[in-house]
């Protein structure tokens, strides 16, 4: 009988796959990591499920809620995980129907190694009873990280688990936690739907924190960290710079930016504040659907840095219909003066076949965060940029 099941495991892992159309824009949701870490419970995940539809963040696109580190308890007589008992009481199968009756979908989180980074039981040696388990439960996306994986080779690894998962048959979305330390954007567009690029983001705009052995990075760290990537990302293949610090302590401005970044990276947008105390400011951050709208566009282009002049630049990431956005970011703690000739300096995507040409074709232009039409590509753009803040607009060819 072992031979049997070993065979019939075997099998399916030759022909296992992964699942397709899951993600054809960046994932949008809320993970519970960045703001409550262990901390977490039914109760807390249930009000979050509540206040992403009762903000607005449901109608503006998000809809994954995500269980990250510390949901576990032990694993029963057979090798099945349950959860911890009296912070989930109810289990996890009511919480992910509670969840999908708000007309969301939920997520849980898993480690490759033997135990999670909070220290909790791994899927190691149990990816497929793990991937069974969480098709029972209802799980529609899954974060996999990489604490404890000695010996374990990363390709390897998350192939077992991509294997498991479309073996269990339950479409769930494969988010890859690696770190990006063996440049999984070469290799994990079979394996993943998203693949972290770098270490852990933290509550810092501009600067790296330490914690022994392993350090935080800042919001301008990670942006600066990859270089040559975009050409790996795009529909169903997304590079994952980390969850968002949106609503965590840094100022609005730096938030703004934070967000728009992300936007122009056609990075999933995963809040990681508490979704039930925010500010209006935060709010309109998160729920502004003419950003949101740059990073969810068909093409899935990650942007690029474009022009870059006294500490400050331009982003710029290729949209549909011969689009462009564009975002002006300040990088210094002063105000800087925008000058940009549109006839001087033209935008050209080399690595996707995007050129535009302001001195040959008029583009009106639309700021996205004040929401309104500000002039076309004949005259200079000038603009005041407050300390570490940005302009984000979208250019769109004149008839």
């Amino acid at each position: 009988m072992k031979k049997l099941l070993v065979l019939i495991l075997f099998t399916i892992s030759l022909f296992g796959q992964k699942f397709e159309n899951l993600a054809p824009t960046p994932p949008m949701g809320w993970n519970s990591w960045n703001k409550f870490a262990c901390n977490v419970d039914e109760k807390l995940i249930m009000e979050t499920a509540d206040a992403m539809v009762n903000c607005g963040m449901k109608d503006a696109g998000y809809e994954y809620v995500v269980i990250d580190d510390c949901w576990h308890g032990e694993r029963d007589s057979l090798g099945f995980i349950q959860p911890d008992p009296e912070r989930f009481p109810s289990g996890i199968k009511a919480l992910a129907d509670y969840i999908h009756s708000k007309g969301l979908k939920f997520g849980i989180y898993s480690d490759a190694g033997w135990k999670t980074c909070g220290g909790k039981p791994g899927s190691r040696g149990y990816e497929f009873q793990d991937a069974l388990q969480y098709a029972k439960w209802g799980v529609d996306y899954l974060k996999y990280d990489w604490c404890n994986t000695e010996g374990l080779n990363a390709k390897g690894a998350y192939l077992t688990m991509r294997d498991a998962l479309y073996s269990a048959g339950r479409p769930i979305v494969f988010r890859m936690c690696e770190w990006g330390q063996s440049e999984p954007w070469t290799w994990a567009k079979d394996i993943g739907h998203l693949w972290r690029t770098t270490g852990d983001i933290g509550v810092i705009f501009d600067g790296i924190e330490g914690h022994g052995s392993w350090n935080s990075l800042g919001v301008l760290q990670i942006l600066d960290l990859r270089k040559g990537i975009r050409k790996y990302a795009g529909p169903n293949h997304w590079n994952d710079p980390d969850m968002m610090e949106v609503g965590n302590g840094m100022t609005i401005s730096e938030d703004r930016s934070h967000f728009s970044l992300w936007c122009m990276l056609a990075a999933p947008l995963m809040a990681g504040n508490d979704l039930c105390d925010m500010d209006e400011a935060t709010i309109k951050i998160l729920t502004n659907k003419e950003v949101i709208a740059v990073n969810q566009d068909a093409l899935g282009i990650q942007g690029f840095k474009c022009f870059a002049k006294d500490n400050w630049e331009i982003w710029g990431k290729p949209l549909s219909n011969g689009e462009l956005a564009l975002c002006f970011l300040n990088r210094t703690l002063e105000t800087v003066k925008v000058d940009y000739d549109w006839h001087e300096y033209l935008i050209k995507d080399d690595e996707f076949g995007h050129q535009y040409f302001f001195n040959k074709k008029e583009y009106k232009i639309r700021d996205l965060w004040q929401k309104k039409d500000i002039g076309t590509t004949e005259k200079r753009f000038k603009a005041n940029l407050p300390a570490h803040d940005v302009i984000v607009v979208k250019l769109s060819p004149k008839k």
